[in-house]
């Protein structure tokens, strides 16, 4: 009975009890879910107080929820315009304090010397009147010492500092300790049994530093060299033969000095291989698979070469594309014999269509008009697609001299049948002004100026003018050339000129020639071309003196010669300008007597001949230059200031008029009506940087002039050869080309007159 009153009184106590709880559970969680009723927000200066709400993740209506304040609190530092917030609750009220980064006022450098102030403000991402703060700070610091360790010097320290001014504003300096230069000390290879670190460093870019080399830039270090170093080195070995070649790894470590670093690739040149069997297979109907394999750059037993392998791919694409399959895609599949150290190439001929030309796209032409471009292609809209055609077009635009880089790509067109030409060119100067110096013991110095603008107004058309002045004479000439005349293929110009030449010194008169030209030139086939031309002038030996030749006595007076000529070329240099492949031969052929008081008949031949003996096909150049001439008087002989002279820049080691037929007594030049001429020439690099355009020169002169028709006696006179050696140096720099040649007769005759120093200086505009 007392039991049971006991257990009944229990109930609502443990009932009240859990209520209570329940009660001082629920306050807090109450408390917590007050609503917000406003958003105040303190400190704000430059930004405006409504712009700050809009950063928040909540709003007047919303609770105070914990996780959402921690939310805006973020969501306002994340802006970047804040240098510390806070938040704080005042009954119903959400109250936001702020403080506002700084405005940078100004930004500077101090201490760089190396790098001007406009290059490092291309590399830092802070500016002006943008908002300042700490971690982008440091982060422009890190730009800064990237710039300087591209340049090599990896001891650079640089330091912001901040300069407070009113109105929250800030400069920002960043002071820099730019070190020293931080040069390759040692390059050393591991793992190369094949080749030795000499072979191996001469193949690299990156350089150990000497002190001699003081215009060299590889010898600094720069993890963007190295990583190009790896894509050399496997290439040199690829061409050799180790298809299985790796680069381990390449490694820069700075000396126990803090000035140098020591570079180390670790290799793994696997075995060498041969070429096994090569196959062609086409996905192509009705290809000449015996044609295509003939086109291989590669034979069975050779020793594998990636190149040998590239040449093919091109030279297959090259033959298939004058077919009209402009997007073939052939991809070699090789095949390891690891047993005899062979491979077999199969290259595999990807299905293809026909295509042809639906639109030339052409960009970057800035000066040139497009029709000037659009003109040299022998592909227009709607033609067959044809590769050949296309590599000449090619070819015909970069020898127009106008533009520094021409490439042409295709690209699909709206059908896959159409494809469109996608040309891209770089302009550079076109106008050339050229001074030109000369000294020699026997003569004085000689100053040229020629003014020429090739590409006048972006039309193509060519104006030059030159004027001479030396102590031998003066001389002006004035010509326009029309590359597109009447709007055809037909190259039209004329020609004004006045010149006094003074060959008192070597022949003892004086010549003037006054007149112009007209001339036309046009295509007989591909890269054959003739010219033909007609030219009246007046000239005139004169100022001869009392003790000269007589035979140069008896030239004295004017005649008026009317002459037509021809000149038939042919033309397979990759650039008229800079040939470094190919060669060219001319044929003019002159007659005097149309007219005018003078009457003979001239023949010149001339050819070249370049080619490259490196891989590079642009560092050593080795070319060959020749020309043959001859006149014949018609009914009468031929005038002195007719003859061929050689001498000078046609026969260096030699003077002008340096060799040849002389009188015995009076030492005259008489000249020739037989000459030839010819330079061996090699052009290769002298170790320095490609941009400085330096190269050196190793040369050969030879040629011999002879034969008069006039009385003879008293005339020394020897049809054998001359032949000179030299040493010379071009220098492409900014303001125009300096060429210095030194050359020393070798094979010549006692009475010849020789010129050991040339010296000349171009400037481009």
């Amino acid at each position: 009975m007392n039991r049971q009153r006991v257990m009944a009184v229990g109930r609502p106590a443990r009932a009240a009890l859990f209520a209570a709880i329940a009660v001082l559970w629920l306050i807090p969680a109450v408390a917590a879910q007050t609503v917000i009723g406003q958003v105040e927000v303190e400190g704000s200066q430059r930004i405006d107080p409504e712009t700050v709400r809009t950063y928040l993740t909540v709003a007047p209506g919303d609770p105070f929820a914990p996780e959402k304040l921690d939310q805006s609190m973020k969501a306002l530092f994340a802006t970047g315009l804040f240098a510390d917030v806070a938040l704080s609750q005042r009954g119903d009220v959400l109250v936001v304090k702020v403080v506002e980064n700084p405005i940078i006022n100004r930004i500077s450098f101090e201490g760089n010397l190396r790098i001007d102030d406009e290059t490092l403000l291309r590399e830092v991402r802070l500016r002006e009147r943008l908002v300042f703060t700490r971690n982008r700070a440091l982060q422009d610091v890190d730009r800064v010492q990237a710039a300087y360790r591209a340049t090599g010097r990896f001891n650079v320290r640089v330091e912001p500092k901040v300069v407070q001014l009113p109105q929250n504003r800030v400069d920002l300096i960043f002071e820099i300790s730019e070190g020293p230069l931080s040069h390759i000390g040692a390059v050393t290879f591991v793992g190369n049994r094949r080749f030795s670190d000499g072979d191996l460093r001469d193949v690299i870019a990156t350089k150990e530093h000497a002190w001699w080399a003081f215009l060299a830039t590889g010898d600094t270090y720069d993890p963007d060299r190295l990583t190009y170093d790896r894509e050399l080195l496997r290439e040199h070995y690829l061409r050799q033969g180790f298809a299985d070649f790796r680069v381990l790894s390449a490694v820069a470590e700075l000396a126990p000095d803090g000035q140098n670093f020591l570079v180390t690739f670790t290799l793994d040149e696997g075995v060498r291989y041969r070429i096994g069997e090569i196959a062609v297979e086409s996905d192509i109907a009705n290809v000449d698979l015996d044609r295509l394999r003939a086109l291989a750059d590669t034979k069975a037993g050779a020793v594998y070469d990636v190149r040998d392998v590239n040449r093919s791919i091109t030279a297959m694409t090259e033959y298939l594309g004058t077919f009209g399959f402009a997007f073939v895609e052939i991809r070699p599949q090789i095949t390891r014999r690891a047993t005899d150290r062979r491979l077999d190439i199969t290259f595999k001929i990807g299905e293809s269509a026909k295509a042809f030309v639906e639109r030339i796209d052409i960009g970057g032409n800035l000066r040139t008009l497009d029709r000037v471009i659009r003109r040299e292609f022998e592909l227009v809209e709607g033609d067959a697609f044809n590769t050949a055609k296309l590599r000449r077009s090619q070819r015909r635009i970069r020898n127009l001299g106008y533009f520094a880089k021409v490439n042409i790509k295709t690209r699909p067109g709206s059908a896959p049948d159409r494809t469109v030409l996608a040309v891209e060119v770089e302009d550079q100067a076109t106008g050339d002004l050229n001074f030109g110096f000369g000294f020699s013991t026997i003569e004085n110095a000689l100053v040229q100026i020629s003014l020429r603008e090739r590409n006048l107004l972006g039309r193509g058309q060519d104006l030059r003018a030159t004027a001479k002045a030396s102590s031998r004479g003066s001389q002006f000439n004035i010509g326009f050339t029309e590359p597109y005349f009447l709007n055809r293929d037909l190259n039209a110009g004329f020609d004004l000129f006045n010149e006094t030449i003074k060959e008192q010194k070597e022949r003892s008169y004086d010549e003037k020639r006054q007149g112009g030209a007209l001339r036309i030139g046009y295509d007989l086939g591909k890269d054959l071309r003739q010219t033909l031309r007609y030219r009246l002038a007046r000239t005139e030996v004169t100022n001869v003196q009392d003790d000269a030749s007589l035979l140069v006595k008896s030239q004295e007076g004017s005649r008026l010669v009317s002459l037509v000529g021809q000149t038939l070329s042919y033309n397979k240099l990759d650039s008229r300008l800079s040939p470094t492949e190919g060669y060219y031969a001319s044929l003019a052929t002159q007659f005097a007597g149309l007219g005018g008081d003078t009457r003979y008949l001239r023949g010149e031949a001339k050819a070249s001949y370049y080619t490259p003996l490196d891989e590079d096909e642009s560092q050593w150049i080795l070319g060959f230059r020749g020309r043959v001439g001859a006149i014949t008087g018609l009914g009468e002989d031929v005038r002195i200031n007719e003859r061929f002279f050689l001498g000078g820049k046609s026969l260096r080691g030699f003077a002008p008029s340096g060799v040849g037929p002389r009188d015995a007594a009076t030492d005259d030049a008489l000249g020739g009506n037989l000459f030839y001429a010819g330079t061996g020439e090699l052009s290769f690099p002298l170790g320095l940087t490609d941009t400085l355009g330096i190269r050196g020169l190793v040369f050969s002169d030879f040629g011999s002039v002879w034969q008069i028709d006039a009385d003879t006696t008293g005339v020394t006179s020897s049809d054998g050869p001359r032949a000179s050696v030299g040493v010379g140096l071009s220098w492409g720099t900014n303001f125009g080309g300096i060429r210095i040649d030194l050359a020393w007769p070798i094979v010549k005759d006692d009475r010849d007159k020789t010129q050991l120093f040339r010296f000349s200086l171009g400037s481009r505009f």
